[in-house]
């Protein structure tokens, strides 16, 4: 079977990519070895897809490769996507911080995709698994892959394979391997977007304030220009939360640094200068978690004072104290000891290294009609729709070359 574009995976960067290549008249097929495409979409932002944000940037990706995602995301913007999106006739509404869902489900964004897919005249196969794929010396078909449907033929080859996120749902290293193949490096996979779990010693302290929820500000100290506001919940295994999760991608970003990682800081008031605040209510005789629950909540304030043995009345504290208690309250370092894994991350950091791939087409630069496209790629996007728009680019990029 010849086909001018394979595309090896169904999710939203692949479904993109193939209509685009198809619209151009070329003949594409879209393989996928799950029974059913783009589940990543159906389950997100809780059954409606945060499909996208309306703030998307250069500083909302983090990879090792920093500026190589501004040519796909200017190239076919979030505003674009949104223009296809109402097109379609899909009703959407924006949350806070610009994340743009569907009003009634995330298979609205499935549908269209496999519409555009279906009118350019796309073909399917899946479940459809690859077993092996071969590089030809020349010829017009420059790519053989070995399948359970048979020898297929193509002359571009688009790998859409996603990341190692959500093992439930497919997600396997067959990307990987197959740039690895090829001889393009890759940066060594993690999981991101991710609960953090800490050691039983730091944990066993912290047990007391679990099923906490704070509205407070997460940073880590070797990104200082990188905070994230939003909730933090302590949990019986460590800390979570979409302020966790958001800072979560920055520590594990340190292990590609080298050198000993850094604790997290939680700024647990993100509105208040706290020794300022602190020194002018000193003179009060209330008890300090007292005082604090005018900012924080009664049983978390109790709590957190009688985790630091601070069981006492304002008006008791040196000014020495106060200095600490207001260093422990805008800047609570907590050093985990891991993440939960891929079984609970939202996507996958590092992939594919960019620096083998062209910026404005995806394709590697040392082997002629292979391209990567979305979270096989090391680009990670922030929480609230950057992710998909990372596909929705790149997948569109692709399809204009491939």
């Amino acid at each position: 079977m010849h086909i001018d574009v394979i595309v090896i995976g169904a999710g939203p960067a692949g479904m993109m990519c193939a209509a685009q290549a198809a619209q151009r008249g070329r003949r594409v097929l879209i393989i996928d070895h799950a029974p059913k495409i783009g589940e990543r979409i159906r389950i997100s932002g809780g059954g409606r897809c945060n499909f996208t944000n309306r703030n998307v940037g250069l500083e909302n990706y983090l990879s090792q490769n920093p500026h190589f995602c501004r040519s796909a995301l200017t190239r076919f913007s979030q505003h674009d996507f949104l223009a296809m999106v109402e097109a379609r006739g899909i009703a959407w509404h924006e949350r806070e911080h610009g994340q743009l869902f569907c009003n009634e489900s995330a298979q609205d964004i499935i549908d269209m995709l496999r519409a555009a897919c279906d009118d350019a005249g796309v073909e399917w196969a899946y479940p459809c698994k690859v077993h092996g794929c071969e590089q030809r010396e020349s010829g017009a078909h420059r790519f053989v892959l070995q399948t359970e449907r048979g020898t297929l033929h193509c002359q571009s080859l688009v790998v859409a394979t996603g990341g190692l996120a959500i093992p439930k749902l497919g997600a396997t290293p067959f990307g990987y391997q197959l740039a690895e193949q090829f001889g393009l490096p890759v940066i060594a996979p993690k999981p991101a977007l991710v609960p953090l779990v800490l050691a039983p010693e730091v944990l066993e302290p912290l047990q007391p304030l679990s099923g906490n929820t704070l509205d407070a500000t997460t940073g880590c100290t070797p990104f200082p220009k990188t905070r994230f506001r939003e909730n933090v919940l302590l949990t019986h295994r460590g800390l979570s939360g979409p302020a966790i999760l958001q800072i979560s991608s920055y520590w594990q970003m340190q292990d590609y640094a080298g050198g000993k990682k850094q604790p997290i800081g939680i700024d647990l008031l993100p509105d208040t200068h706290a020794l300022n605040w602190l020194t002018e209510q000193r003179r009060n005789k209330v008890l300090l978690a007292n005082q604090l629950a005018e900012k924080l909540p009664r049983k978390f304030a109790h709590e957190w004072c009688d985790l630091f043995g601070w069981n006492r009345p304002l008006n008791e504290f040196s000014n020495h104290e106060l200095e600490s208690i207001a260093r422990a309250l805008k800047h609570w370092e907590i050093m985990p000891s891991g993440t939960l894994g891929y079984a609970k991350a939202e996507v996958t950091l590092g992939g594919v290294d960019t620096h083998a791939l062209s910026s404005k087409t995806m394709e590697a630069k040392t082997i002629p009609g292979l391209f990567f496209i979305g979270e096989v790629v090391d680009v990670t996007g922030w929480l609230g729709g950057y992710n998909f728009q990372w596909a929705w680019s790149s997948g569109w990029v692709a399809g204009q070359f491939a």
